[in-house]
């Protein structure tokens, strides 16, 4: 397996997932669930694999899933500075 950086730098992203299923033995009842690793947009291979695992292990059925990812390693930002003063 490739260190983290070694994926980083292969465009992979850090990636979270909301996810809300509802509860197995309460069944009106919803739970949030959230998981975090490096993945990469727009395939998501990595959090496909584990809501794959998900179904076939866990009794909680998935009601919803929000994704949100941003690259760790980009750019510096760079800009012009507004105003200049002067203290002494």
């Amino acid at each position: 397996m490739a260190s983290a950086l070694q994926q980083q730098l292969t465009d992979y992203r850090l990636t979270t997932a909301e996810i809300l299923y509802w509860m197995p033995d309460h069944s009106n009842v919803l739970q949030t669930f959230i998981w975090q690793d490096l993945d990469l947009a727009p395939r998501f291979p990595v959090l496909s694999r584990f809501l794959a695992f998900w179904h076939r292990n866990l009794d909680g059925k998935l009601h919803r899933v929000r994704v949100a990812n941003v690259g760790l390693i980009q750019p510096a930002e760079f800009r012009y500075a507004d105003a200049l003063f002067r203290v002494h």
